[in-house]
């Protein structure tokens, strides 16, 4: 059973933005923090921003001030817009449950690529 499913990636330039989505059941997304992650060639998947129920968020300190989640909870979607993108942000791109909550079946991501 495909739990999220994400959309919105891209080739975008140096300083260019994105807006990445996520669906995701309604029966994770209604009670959980959601999260987005990414994974780079070679390294591993990595934490980029949660966003609790009630709207609390919190983001990693490389993406900090540029990237926003939000979540719309008519829709049961996360989505992550993304600013003055570098080429460090370049990954697959994936949400899934966050904080504490368990972790589900990855989904087939969504690839964000920087580049001039």
């Amino acid at each position: 059973q495909v739990q999220f499913v994400e959309s919105g990636g891209g080739l975008v330039q140096p300083g260019g933005s994105l807006r990445l989505s996520c669906a995701a059941s309604r029966s994770i997304f209604s009670i959980n923090p959601m999260g987005w992650y990414r994974q780079a060639p070679g390294k591993q998947r990595e934490f980029v921003a949660l966003i609790t129920p009630s709207g609390n968020t919190n983001y990693a300190g490389s993406v900090k001030g540029r990237f926003t989640i939000s979540r719309d909870n008519a829709k049961n979607t996360v989505n992550l817009q993304m600013n003055s993108l570098t080429p460090e942000d370049t990954a697959v791109y994936y949400c899934n449950t966050g904080g504490t909550a368990t972790r589900r079946s990855w989904g087939q991501g969504t690839q964000v690529t920087v580049s001039s």
